[in-house]
């Protein structure tokens, strides 16, 4: 049974720094694609950042430069640093790994940037 596991969100003010994390279990990290994905309120969830199984990173525009995903594949699991946060990357986060059985989704953790 896949498990994803998110947490690290939070208030951070404009301008500062959360770091997400991922904790999987009933899937190998380091052999799937994961990705982080968001959603604001009226909006459609969107994808932020995907970690291939080779280690190749994409990101949104809207994000580039300043968001950083990465995996620990000893601990399983998938971070995503999150810097310079605008008041726009208020979303709900979500986990996403693309498995041979299909997508498999966390519960979500509400990041708001404000001051």
């Amino acid at each position: 049974q896949v498990q994803l596991v998110e947490s690290g969100g939070g208030l951070v003010q404009p301008g500062g720094s959360l770091r997400l994390s991922c904790a999987a279990s009933g899937i190998i990290i380091n052999i799937i694609p994961m990705g982080w994905f968001r959603q604001a309120p009226g909006k459609e969830r969107e994808l932020v950042a995907r970690i291939t199984s080779g280690g190749s990173t994409n990101y949104a525009t809207t994000v580039k430069g300043r968001f950083t995903i990465s995996r620990d594949n000893a601990k399983n699991t998938v971070f995503l640093q999150m810097n310079s946060m605008k008041p726009e990357d208020t979303a709900v986060y979500y986990c996403h790994a693309e498995t041979w059985s299909g997508s498999r989704w966390g519960q979500g953790t509400q990041v708001t940037v404000s001051s």
